[in-house]
């Protein structure tokens, strides 16, 4: 076994401990809240509500209901929703992402195309006006909040011009994505095309890059083959946390654009006390964040040749 595949193996068994304490610490704070999934403005009969206890197993301990649901988890089971009826979490899980996928690829996408292209052209052009314009462009998408610039994006490009739909999902029509994802990327191509730039200034100005410039290597190949590699650096310890965070959508595009995605079932799972979908959220938050962060570590050790798997 090489030594990337035992880094690997080493760190996907150090992902279990860090996955255990995300559950327990979930488990056992949303039961700490006040409230509980059944107890609405309305009260219900006692009997109703110890009905609907034993139904769901929350009349039994505390300890074993957290158990119960450790041995669900290992076999892949998130269990019902308190909330949607008839449901389970896997079920809810199923089909919001695919919804979250449809919008984040392609905004992530954006930032891989559009944001690290134009850091290193401004990285590269350094006090001209290829490098203030799309910097400028840059902190504007930064500074304006999504929730300002989205619906901007639908009165314009959807109420005035009748280009794309307002709002809305229809899985087998594109166009119901195109401005999520646009609302999604714009901030995402920004913060890549600042951290890009930052990253290739500072490679340029290193000694080992005055050395091939002095040997009289062309341009071209100081860039690309000296200075690119470890310019991405910072841009793949960016884009880790940032492709969890594009893939599982955002909670203010998916209520804006109205998207039946994991943000809005897990925001309706808080509020409403339903204890197993909040859970399932977490869990697959949880478990991406360990995996694209792994991803990371390992794109920085083949990226960085200082970087040893030991």
């Amino acid at each position: 076994m090489g030594a990337l595949a035992r880094y690997t193996a080493r760190r996907l068994l150090g992902a279990i401990p860090t996955m255990l304490v995300i559950i327990t610490l979930s488990f056992f704070l949303l039961r700490a809240a006040p409230g509980g999934p059944f107890e609405m403005q309305r009260a219900l009969p006692p009997q109703v509500k110890l009905n609907l206890e034993r139904m769901y197993h929350l009349n039994l301990p505390l300890w074993q209901q957290y158990l119960d649901y450790l041995g669900n988890i290992l076999h892949g089971n998130f269990g019902p929703s308190f909330v949607y009826r008839s449901i389970t979490v896997n079920q809810l899980i199923g089909q919001g992402l695919p919804v979250d996928i449809a919008i984040g690829v392609p905004a992530l996408l954006g930032a891989l195309l559009l944001g690290i292209p134009l850091g290193i052209v401004s990285a590269l052009k350094q006090n001209s006006w290829l490098d203030y314009f799309p910097m400028a462009v840059a902190m504007v998408g930064i500074s304006i909040p999504t929730f300002v610039l989205a619906p901007v994006m639908i009165l314009v490009l959807a109420v005035m011009l009748h280009w794309l739909p307002a709002g809305g999902w229809s899985a087998g029509d594109p166009l119901y994505a195109i401005l999520p994802a646009v609302a999604l990327g714009l901030p995402l191509i920004a913060y890549a095309a600042r951290v890009m730039r930052g990253s290739m200034i500072e490679v340029l100005n290193s000694p080992y890059i005055r050395t091939a410039r002095a040997k009289g290597l062309p341009e071209r190949t100081v860039i690309l083959r000296h200075a690119l590699r470890p310019a991405m650096l910072p841009m793949v310890s960016f884009l880790g946390p940032a492709v969890v965070n594009t893939i599982t959508g955002s909670i203010v595009v998916e209520e804006i654009f109205g998207l039946p995605g994991i943000g809005r079932f897990f925001v309706n799972g808080a509020m409403n006390r339903d204890y197993t979908l909040v859970m399932g959220v977490t869990v697959l938050y949880g478990l991406l964040i360990v995996l694209f962060n792994l991803v990371a570590d390992v794109l920085y050790g083949i990226l960085d040749p200082r970087v040893r798997f030991q």
